[in-house]
């Protein structure tokens, strides 16, 4: 079973698993109780599989070999061996390349953000940024996160700390015409222009803001009057337009 799971589109993210390694029960130890029918799901990923049952069964029992397959295979990618095979896939690019633009398509390594199955997808970390990503293909992102693990990523470039590059100092920086925005100043301009229409429309309403006063509240008051006058002068104007 395992060289079909492994060649088959959507799980270019795993490695083949040791024969070695699936037959020591000591590697396994626990999942029997996460697995159901999980002798059977052995047996089957294991190619020892003879069982003769109806298609129903036989789907039940290949999903749950799935299943198994993806919690041993957590395990496996920490050992020495599994390393080494993610390693070789990792200088391949076989997991996609960084979309972030000053990273320079850098390579991705698949990472869970939880070690509990059924609980998140799987994502794409990037070692130069130092950020996560969804995978591109909905193949990708529907492979479940704990399959991976939390650990896997960092262990890697620890027992390959050659692997991890220098820091990226490269940071795209808003311009107008040639000249940087204060991103400070811009969001307090912002914030400022949402506080008086919020101030002037709760005046309007004659609703208390419960805000402090502030040189900004006496301007706003003066708009408003002025607001009120251009209003005032607009009705008498078109009532004396009406009486002559």
């Amino acid at each position: 079973m395992r060289p079909q799971f492994i060649s088959s589109r959507g799980n270019e993210y795993f490695c083949e698993i040791d024969e070695d390694y699936l037959t020591d029960r000591f590697n396994l130890t626990g999942l029997n109780t996460e697995v159901q029918y999980y002798q059977y799901a052995l047996d089957l990923i294991t190619d020892v599989f003879d069982l003769d049952c109806d298609d129903d069964m036989r789907e039940t029992i290949e999903k749950s070999a799935r299943h198994l397959y993806g919690l041993i295979h957590a395990r496996y990618i920490v050992t020495t061996r599994g390393l080494a095979k993610m390693l070789d896939k990792y200088k391949k690019a076989d997991f996609g390349k960084c979309p972030r633009v000053f990273c320079h398509s850098h390579p991705l390594l698949p990472m869970g953000q939880t070690d509990i199955p059924h609980q998140k997808p799987v994502k794409l970390y990037c070692v130069r940024c130092e950020d996560v990503y969804n995978p591109k293909s909905s193949r990708h992102a529907a492979i479940d996160g704990a399959y991976f693990g939390t650990s896997f990523h960092n262990i890697m470039f620890q027992v390959y700390p050659a692997l991890v590059p220098p820091k990226s100092a490269d940071r795209y920086i808003p311009r107008v015409y040639g000249f940087k925005v204060h991103a400070s100043a811009a969001l307090i301009r912002w914030q400022n222009t949402q506080r008086a229409d919020m101030l002037r429309r709760l005046r309007k309403l004659e609703i208390e803001s419960g805000f402090k006063e502030d040189v900004g509240d006496e301007d706003l008051e003066e708009e408003d009057e002025e607001e009120d006058d251009i209003e005032l002068e607009g009705m008498e104007g078109d009532a004396m337009h009406v009486v002559g």
